[in-house]
């Protein structure tokens, strides 16, 4: 008991800290039946035009978490994203893990990338997700120093393993509820990204995204981009620290 108590003690100030205002976006507090879908690694030509006709052809917005590295190659996908009336946000400079990383480095590579990416689309990027969704109190403090916002997730895709389409849709679809923040793809980050996740998961993610808004259709859902979300919903934070 006195080990328990110890780690209670702890993550209470935690949560005081880096809860609420100060936390990570996790949801939306909404009473529309609003799901908000994001997409990371992208653009990635062929996938990203895939996922867009799929959006496209269900009325549907979502968020981009982009990485640099495929930005600077396709600016045009980019630009395709941002016409077609989706939200275009930061995934970082490359897809290196922010917590093997000095805060100083951090800071300077989180803010220079968001500048660029500002510089490509017009537009102020207030969402940052970090790659693979992990950060320390460290970190979270160099990435929102300048204003990013850090969003992470609740139902996941699982659409970087090689599992069946009808179970990635079934586990995102069992999990969701108005104001969840699904995790997707439309890229997949490798080499030229700064990492090495393997071979590339063979996945046709437009077709993925077509049965995952018909399943939520079927229970009265649809997908909405984290701001057009937030137009009548407030967001959900709390602490999010994982290594």
């Amino acid at each position: 008991m006195g080990a328990l108590s110890g780690v209670r003690r702890f993550a209470e100030p935690v949560e005081r800290m880096f809860g609420g205002i100060a936390g990570s976006v996790c949801g939306v507090r909404t009473a529309e039946p609003h799901v908000v879908l994001t997409y990371d690694d992208g653009p990635e030509p062929g996938s990203t035009e895939a996922v867009l006709a799929a959006l496209g052809d269900f009325g549907a917005t979502a968020t981009f978490f982009v990485l640099l590295t495929r930005a600077r190659r396709s600016p045009g996908l980019l630009a395709e994203v941002a016409a077609e009336g989706h939200e275009i946000a930061l995934h970082g400079p490359d897809h290196r893990r922010l917590t093997g990383l000095p805060t100083r480095e951090v800071e300077l590579r989180t803010r220079a990338a968001r500048a660029e990416l500002e510089d490509l689309t017009g537009r102020r990027t207030t969402w940052f997700r970090p790659p693979y969704g992990t950060q320390s109190p460290r970190t979270w403090r160099a990435v929102t120093r300048d204003g990013l916002v850090p969003v992470l997730w609740g139902p996941v895709l699982r659409d970087w393993s090689d599992v069946p389409q009808s179970d990635r849709v079934a586990g995102a679809v069992r999990d969701s509820r108005a104001g969840s923040i699904v995790l997707g793809h439309d890229g997949f980050a490798g080499p030229e990204d700064g990492v090495d996740d393997g071979p590339v998961p063979v996945v046709d993610r437009g077709d993925l995204t077509r049965r995952l808004l018909g399943a939520y259709g079927e229970r009265g859902l649809v997908g909405r981009s984290l701001g057009d979300a937030l137009v009548s919903g407030e967001q959900s934070r709390r602490a999010w620290f994982r290594r």
